[in-house]
């Protein structure tokens, strides 16, 4: 079999001095400002004329808008990480109209917090090195990377967490066909059975953090809506699923 290029993704999580979590916030403002400006003008547009914008339509005005003084701020950011909002946006719209996803919702601060960084990526001495961050963001690299860097998404996590998911270009020789299949259930009780016959138990660190979901949903259910208990509670169980999931992901890392 010839070997064939794909991407892969590599997962690390970034702390950011206090300093560089305050740009990280203007990333992830502007653009999600870029985001929804544009797609409210996509909006008008089709309601008004009848007529859609398009990627180059949306980049061009966005030159022009930070020529505006009211709109200078969005210098402060990587112009590239602007451009990829409008990129996202596109890709929205299409998917939608080629029946693959819901129309674009218009993005909220509440929500994860994420930006692309095109190009122009690089990790240095446990450091990331992103355009306005030529200084590097500290991170902890809990493995190697192979092949080509492509591109980052800097992202923070609704618990305060800062991560970063770096793409790489590597060379990939696919298996070849053994003409053999297998079924995999997932559950709670076991993490995988397959249609073999074996399977794989979850983790005692697993099933404790299940065991607290339970509870910490206990807990929201008794909480009075829009109370400043119940949206704490909801902080609580935000950071229990984020840790189940964590463990999950390097649980089945390590088994396949």
């Amino acid at each position: 079999n010839r070997m064939k290029l794909k991407h892969k993704s590599y997962l690390f999580r970034i702390y950011p001095s206090k300093e560089q979590e305050s740009l990280l916030s203007k990333h992830f403002g502007h653009c999600r400002f870029v985001f929804n400006r544009f797609l409210n003008e996509r909006i008008e547009r089709y309601l008004n004329e009848k007529t859609s914008l398009n990627y180059y339509d949306n980049a061009i005005t966005l030159t022009e808008l930070k020529k505006d003084d009211e709109f200078v701020w969005l210098k402060e950011v990587n112009s590239q990480s602007l451009q990829a909002s409008i990129r996202n946006l596109d890709i929205a719209y299409k998917n939608f109209f080629n029946k693959q996803n819901k129309f674009p919702r218009f993005k909220s601060k509440f929500d994860r917090q994420s930006f692309k960084v095109p190009q122009n990526v690089s990790v240095e001495d446990g450091k990331l090195v992103i355009p306005k961050f030529k200084e590097g963001i500290k991170l902890i690299l809990h493995r190697q990377m192979e092949g080509k860097l492509l591109f980052a998404t800097i992202s923070k996590s609704t618990t305060g967490k800062y991560y970063v998911s770096i793409t790489c270009e590597v060379e990939h020789k696919p298996f070849g066909k053994t003409n053999k299949y297998v079924g995999v259930d997932t559950g709670i009780k076991e993490l995988a059975t397959l249609s073999d016959g074996s399977s794989y138990e979850n983790i005692k660190p697993l099933k404790t953090k299940l065991k607290k979901l339970k509870y910490e949903q206990r807990q929201l259910s008794k909480k009075q809506k829009g109370s400043q208990s119940r949206n704490k509670q909801k902080r609580k169980l935000t950071l229990v699923y984020e840790q189940i999931t964590n463990i999950r992901k390097d649980y089945l890392h390590k088994i396949s």
